[in-house]
């Protein structure tokens, strides 16, 4: 019996395992991290990380000796390169290969780059705990960081820098920050915070070229309103799914594992977390999340589907972020919303949820510092 492998030692791939044990499977379970820790959380790497507020260790989701009592087996440091779902087997980078009887893909995402900014020290991306030990050190002596990319990681990246006394430049050409996670009515409410704690905020802004000195470190970045002085830059542009190494594999590879309702994506082959694209039968598309939330829920589904449940996976989407002491919750996808409802508290005091709205039809739900709130509207985005 070769039992459960799961490639990908993230949190998705962590609760796949433990998933598996806790609802009684008893064959071998193997855990495959290309990373050399153990698996660990990422929401934290751009807050209490970043800030200092926690050493790394705090991150860590399962230290080996909890694995080893589980009966999992953890192989870090090991990078998949191949894959063949006829033998049902994977080659690892060494050379060495590794059977399944099932196979769980949780290799999550990659950070994009912008070509241009290759090369220059003083440049980051924030993935993984060597990234945040990276960027840590560098804002420790940075006086201005840039950041370029107003999503989730960037905004929190420039809210966490605001904390260390850093002056922050937020750059994207998207006219408000993550006004496509929120919709423009709290997008604007967003921008206004973050002015409000000192972020200089270039929305409408294209980041062309960095500025380097004579030794080859960062200086600056050139954008489309001028150049903006930074010892420190963190590329926030987005990410793309972790799958080249399944080029080859037979496996249909489009924005992500392209999977069925069980997120199934070929016999005894499954995805979960951020790299899973799978039909959600509810929204009658395939869907493709990326966040912390998603990584359980979607190993909870492919658990039980192993184990013969046979259930479509169908969750809310559902993120939240951290940013200058505001928590915000979204369910659902407020930016599809022609109208904001708001059904507890008042935007003008920033404690408020409200529910986005087409055609009179809820597609989203926000809470601004108001969990009861966002709580309440959740129930109105419940699938049947």
């Amino acid at each position: 019996m070769n039992g459960v492998l799961v490639v990908g030692a993230s949190a998705a791939g962590l609760a796949t395992a433990q998933a598996l044990r806790a609802r009684g499977y008893r064959g071998p379970v193997r855990l495959v991290g290309e990373e050399p820790h153990p698996p660990y959380d990422r929401p934290p790497l751009s807050k209490q990380v970043l800030s200092g507020a926690w050493g790394t260790e705090r991150t860590v989701l399962r230290a080996p000796a909890d694995l080893a009592a589980l009966g999992i087996e953890l192989l870090p440091g090991r990078r998949a390169v191949a894959l063949d779902t006829g033998a049902r087997e994977i080659t690892l980078a060494d050379g060495k290969r590794l059977r399944y009887d099932d196979l769980v893909l949780a290799t999550g995402l990659t950070p994009r780059r912008l070509p241009a900014f290759d090369g220059p020290a003083g440049v980051h991306t924030l993935r993984t705990l060597e990234d945040a030990r990276r960027l840590r050190a560098d804002l420790r002596t940075a006086r201005r960081l840039a950041v370029i990319g107003a999503g989730v990681l960037g905004c929190e990246i420039a809210a966490t820098a605001r904390t260390l006394g850093l002056e922050v430049t937020l750059i994207d050409p998207a006219p408000l920050p993550m006004a496509d996670r929120l919709g423009a009515p709290v997008a604007r409410l967003l921008a206004g915070l973050h002015r409000d704690h000192g972020i200089t905020l270039l929305t409408g802004t294209k980041a062309e070229a960095p500025v380097t000195d004579g030794g080859g470190r960062i200086t600056g970045v050139l954008t489309s309103q001028g150049p903006v002085a930074a010892d420190a830059l963190v590329l926030a542009v987005g990410s793309v799914p972790a799958t080249g190494w399944l080029h080859g594999s037979g496996l249909t590879l489009d924005d992500g594992v392209l999977c069925d309702a069980r997120c199934r994506a070929a016999a005894h082959v499954w995805a979960v977390g951020d790299v899973a694209r799978w039909w959600h039968e509810g929204q009658g598309r395939a869907l493709r999340l990326e966040n912390r939330s998603h990584a359980t829920e979607s190993a909870l589904a492919v658990a039980g589907n192993i184990l013969g449940a046979d259930r479509p996976h169908r969750p809310v989407p559902y993120f939240w972020t951290d940013q200058h002491g505001v928590r915000i919750q979204v369910f659902g996808d407020p930016a599809a919303g022609d109208r904001l409802r708001v059904t507890e508290g008042d935007p003008a005091t920033r404690t408020f949820a409200a529910v986005a709205e087409t055609a009179g039809r809820p597609v989203g739900v926000v809470g601004w510092n108001s969990p009861r709130g966002v709580r309440g509207a959740r129930a109105l985005l419940t699938p049947p």
